[in-house]
């Protein structure tokens, strides 16, 4: 039977409008390991260069973590939220990473693929789901990208004393009318560089981050060596609450949420996956190890500063620069190394995170729900390059001329949404099993212990403390034990991972929903505002145009009527095999 593409005609667009209600059927349907992982790839130019290790992983996971945002989030939670006792939020906050990247690893090494997060919702929750989750996902990714190469200007003007870089049009609205130049040729000159090689690109990783970790130890250095252990629990003015904890625990937890979004972007090395050599061995031991090591670096960091100054006197903005000016002529050149450090940062989280946007998009358009244009991986380097030169472009277009306090506002609950997400669907993944058990007791569970977890969390927020604020909270604590208790005896595991999986299921999944649900709860109104924006924005570009080009994807036998044939041979052809 012949199709015609819904787009040859515009009359043949209207039809194809006129049919979305019944095309809607696709937005539940699920891909299978065996499309992500071979046969797309196949279609659309071959598979990416396998030549990456655990050790060019790890050092990915340490640079896209280690970038400018520690020198500022350590200050801000520090002096407003847990004291000195923000190294115990730095740990929290690291152990709540780690929880992520293990549901991140299970996926990784059955379907070592680039899509990451949006390839691990795909198979499960289907087509809608990974779309708006992928959608949401690439633009913080660019949002923050622009952000953070406009802040290398700040850092590199506070390394060689130059501030004016920027160019200021007064006919443009505030906020928009500093052009600056510098951003704009770093984001060229990095995209150049991920699309000649993956290998050069882990090679220029590693030297920077390298460089930028002996920064971090000159940071830690000068703390333990200049600093005073009487100021971890000694304030600057008697008047303002003393001791370790002199905002108590919830001051810790606050902490914690501030100082997790130093953590975000060991998710980007989930996307290298399928340029991994040995991804069974590499992936786990690059994915955890990163943040094992970053949460130890950070945490050495917060305690240096901690001992540097007492809390009450940090300066949020820039606490560790800010500890030396001042103090005396011969210690002011110590906040121009380490704005040299934060510059090497930056680039490193800036080169992991435009590498990993990259790979998302290209995926992305695998799936046949944007063009198909951006799936092409070159011949000759093996990388995305549609996809890498179209995001920097967009990237550089935005960090041209929109100001960091814009774009920040814009960032985050997209990557807090897409870790609740997937720590839902390993979940999901590993207690449900179409063809022989009904996915209701698993989806009832996930819905009820979410909506407990939210209700917490509201708790949290917004009752005063006391008493009764304490005996509501244990409530839904217990609530939501009692319920991971049942559904761990009540539902049996339908499938074992062959190779790795996450320990102890299916608490640390749902440690990390509830952690991930915690935290977003402590993000402002515009990042739901941006979040609500943008999900709308890709729901209407789902109906005009992704389950049109996916429905003629189907119609043409690449969809997943093919994928389903091949269901029965999956395990046997697309799982990693371990290399010796």
């Amino acid at each position: 039977m012949n199709h015609h593409s819904s787009f040859s005609s515009l009359k043949s667009y209207l039809n194809a409008l006129r049919d979305t209600p019944s095309r809607l059927v696709r937005a539940g349907s699920v891909s299978t390991t065996f499309d992500e992982t071979s046969r797309v790839r196949l279609r659309y130019g071959g598979t990416m260069r396998k030549t990456l290790r655990w050790y060019d992983l790890i050092c990915f996971g340490v640079g896209g973590m280690v970038g400018a945002g520690v020198f500022v989030t350590t200050g801000k939670a520090t002096h407003d939220k847990a004291g000195p006792a923000v190294v115990l939020s730095y740990a929290i906050a690291g152990f709540c990473a780690l929880l992520s990247a293990f549901c991140y690893t299970e996926f990784a090494v059955h379907m070592p693929v680039a899509g990451g997060a949006f390839s691990y919702i795909r198979v499960t929750f289907g087509e809608f789901m990974a779309f708006i989750t992928g959608a949401n996902l690439i633009m913080d990714y660019v949002f923050s990208n622009a952000a953070v190469a406009r802040s290398l200007t700040t850092y590199l003007g506070t390394a060689i004393g130059v501030s004016a870089w920027r160019i200021t049009i007064a006919s443009m609205p505030k906020g928009f009318n500093e052009i600056d130049f510098i951003a704009v040729v770093v984001i060229i000159i990095l995209t150049l560089i991920i699309c000649y090689s993956t290998r050069e690109s882990s090679v220029l990783n590693m030297l920077l981050t390298g460089l930028h970790i002996l920064f971090i130890m000159f940071v830690i250095i000068m703390g333990f060596t200049r600093g005073d252990s009487k100021n971890f629990t000694k304030p600057a003015d008697p008047t303002h609450p003393s001791g370790f904890f002199p905002f108590g625990a919830a001051g810790v937890f606050n902490g914690a949420t501030l100082v997790y979004l130093s953590y975000i972007g060991y998710d980007a090395v989930s996307t290298l996956a399928e340029e991994v050599k040995n991804p069974v061995l590499d992936i786990p031991i690059g994915v955890t190890g990163s943040v094992i090591i970053v949460t130890v670096l950070y945490c050495l960091m917060a305690t240096s500063m901690s001992m540097l100054l007492p809390y009450d006197m940090i300066n949020p903005e820039a606490p560790f620069s800010g500890a030396f000016v001042g103090k005396s002529n011969r210690w002011n050149w110590v906040s121009n190394v380490i704005g040299v450090g934060a510059s090497f940062g930056i680039l490193t989280s800036l080169l992991v995170a435009m590498l990993g946007q990259a790979r998302y998009l290209c995926v992305i358009g695998r799936s046949n729900i944007v063009p198909a244009w951006f799936a092409k991986v070159h011949p000759k380097t093996s990388t995305p390059v549609n996809a890498s030169a179209f995001l920097g472009i967009f990237t550089a277009a935005i960090a041209l001329f929109t100001e960091l306090d814009v774009l920040l506002n814009l960032v985050s609950i997209g990557t807090l949404f897409v870790f609740y997400m997937v720590a839902n669907a390993v979940i999901y993944r590993r207690y449900v099993s179409v063809e022989t058990r009904s996915p209701w007791p698993t989806l009832s569970f996930l819905i009820c212990f979410s909506c407990t977890s939210v209700m917490f969390t509201l708790l949290w927020w917004l009752v005063p403390p006391g008493k009764p604020k304490f005996a509501v909270l244990a409530a839904c604590l217990l609530v939501v034990n009692g319920l991971a208790v049942v559904f761990n005896y009540a539902v049996p595991e339908a499938r074992k991972p062959e190779f790795w999986g996450v320990p102890l299921m299916p608490w640390i999944p749902c440690v990390s929903i509830f952690l991930n649900i915690f935290l977003m709860g402590n993000l402002d109104g515009p990042s739901y505002a941006r979040f609500g924006f943008f999900s709308a924005v890709a729901v209407v570009v789902y109906l005009v145009y992704s389950v049109h080009a996916s429905f003629d994807a189907e119609e043409k036998g690449t969809g997943t009527l093919e994928s389903r044939i091949k269901e029965s041979i999956e395990l046997g052809v697309v799982t990693p095999k371990v290399q010796i």
